[in-house]
């Protein structure tokens, strides 16, 4: 589910519920990133009910504090809403949820060409290897 470098999984992740968490940065602001990748992609769907802080926080094997940042941080993104005695949902925002969604693609695609470019390909090699290879699935 992660979408780490494989070296910092192999040598410093640890994994909980699907996640695996880099000890090389913050908690909280991985939960918040996963998050922001659910939501972008539709895993999380727009209105619907999260989990309570204490639930999310045994599920992921967190501090429940740790939790509980990460989901003020997504309320201060406005991915995340809370009604008073209902809980926490997902945001209706259709332009916010695509606005997170671009951001990781073009974050992904940046790495992605950068690491092409390592490799010796041109821009427009790579783009030319990715009309190849997107028809053959």
């Amino acid at each position: 589910m992660m979408y780490y470098c494989i070296s910092h999984v192999i040598h410093c992740g640890v994994k909980n519920m699907g996640f695996e968490f880099d000890n090389e940065r913050p908690i909280y602001s991985q939960i918040v990133e996963q998050f922001e990748i659910k939501i972008a992609s539709g895993q999380l769907v727009s209105g619907e009910k999260v989990d309570s802080v204490r639930e999310l926080a045994s599920q992921m094997k967190v501090n429940p504090n740790t939790m509980q940042k990460a989901m003020q941080e997504l309320e201060n993104e406005k991915l995340l809403y809370t009604e008073r005695t209902n809980g926490r949902f997902v945001t209706k925002d259709k332009n916010l949820i695509k606005k997170y969604r671009e951001k990781y693609a073009r974050e992904k695609t940046m790495k992605y060409l950068e690491y092409m470019r390592q490799l010796g390909f041109e821009d427009s090699e790579t783009r030319d290897y990715l009309e190849k290879i997107g028809g053959e699935q």
